[in-house]
C-alpha cells in the first residue's frame, strides 16, 4: 500500500509540475489521508481554504483551520502571515498550539501586493509556511505561487476572504491550488460528564485535490486553549459571591438612630 501511495504522489507532481521530494504532512487518520496523494497534505505547494458565508469576511474558522494544518511546520521554520485588515490575532492562534514565536506579520495594502509579498517569502530561507488572505487567485498569480514554492520548498495557504465585505470580485475559472478546502463552524461537545463547551470543531470539506478524492469530515482541534486551564493570570477574577437570600427588611429611620 505505501509503494502505490509513493506511485500516486509521484504522478500528482508530474500532473502538477512539482517536486515529488518536498513531502507530505499527514492528518495522522486514515480516512483523511488516504484521500490525499501520498497519503497527506502534498508540501512545496499552496493550497486554498476558503468560507461560507459571514465567513468569507471573517475568515475565523478557514483561518483557524489553516493554522491547525500548518501547526508542524511552523516549528520547523519560520512562518508569514500576510493580510489586509490587521485582525490576525496572535494569542488565538497560541490557544490552537500555533507557535507565535515564529509568525511574522505582514500587513499588505492591496490584493497585489499580498500576493507579491507572498511570493517573496515563500522564495526565503527558513521560511516553511506562507499564508495570505485575498479574494481571488488568478491563474497567472497562481502559477507564480507555485514556481515560489517549488524554488525552496515552502508551502502556502490561500485564504480566500473579502475584508472589508461587500459583493466581492468576480469568480476566476480554473485554479492551479493543488487542493481546496470549505470550512465552517462546527457544534461543539464537552467531554463524557463535563458541561460547558467542548474543543472546537469544523465542518470540513475536500472539494478539489490533484491526484487525489474528495470528501468531507468534522474535525476537532485537540486540546485547543487548555493552556488557560493552568494559567494562573487568568484576566477575570472572583470579587463576591452570590447567595440566595432575601434582603434584609428595612428600617426606620428612627430604629436606626436608635
Amino acid at each position: 500500500m505505501s509503494d502505490f501511495r509513493a506511485i500516486r504522489a509521484k504522478i500528482a507532481a508530474l500532473e502538477s509540475g512539482t517536486r515529488a521530494q518536498a513531502g507530505v504532512l499527514p492528518f495522522g487518520d486514515a480516512s483523511l489521508d488516504e484521500r490525499l496523494p501520498g497519503g497527506g497534505l502534498p508540501l512545496g505547494r499552496w493550497h486554498e481554504i476558503v468560507g461560507v458565508g459571514l465567513e468569507a469576511e471573517t475568515s475565523a474558522a478557514p483561518a483557524a483551520f489553516a493554522a491547525l494544518m500548518a501547526r508542524p511546520l511552523a516549528r520547523r521554520g519560520e512562518a508569514v502571515w500576510v493580510l489586509r485588515r490587521d485582525d490576525l490575532w496572535a494569542p488565538g492562534l497560541a490557544g490552537l498550539g500555533f507557535p507565535p514565536e515564529r509568525l511574522i506579520h505582514v500587513c499588505a495594502r492591496d490584493e497585489a501586493e499580498t500576493l507579491m509579498v507572498m511570493e517573496d517569502a515563500l522564495t526565503t530561507v527558513g521560511v516553511s509556511a506562507v499564508f495570505g488572505e485575498v479574494e481571488d487567485v488568478d491563474l497567472t498569480a497562481g502559477r507564480r505561487l507555485q514556481l515560489a514554492c517549488e524554488k525552496r520548498g515552502g508551502t502556502g495557504f490561500v485564504i480566500r476572504r473579502r475584508p472589508f465585505g461587500g459583493a466581492g470580485l468576480k469568480a476566476v475559472a480554473g485554479s492551479v491550488a493543488t487542493t481546496r478546502w470549505c470550512v465552517r463552524p462546527a457544534l461543539s461537545e464537552p467531554a463524557a460528564g463535563d458541561f460547558g463547551l467542548g474543543a472546537p470543531r469544523y465542518h470540513v470539506e475536500l472539494q478539489r485535490c490533484r491526484g487525489g478524492r474528495t470528501g468531507a469530515w468534522i474535525l476537532e482541534a485537540d486540546q485547543a486553549y487548555s493552556w488557560e486551564a493552568s494559567d494562573v493570570a487568568h484576566p477575570l477574577r472572583l470579587v463576591a459571591e452570590l447567595g440566595d437570600r432575601e434582603l434584609a427588611p428595612a428600617q426606620s429611620a428612627q430604629a436606626r438612630a436608635a
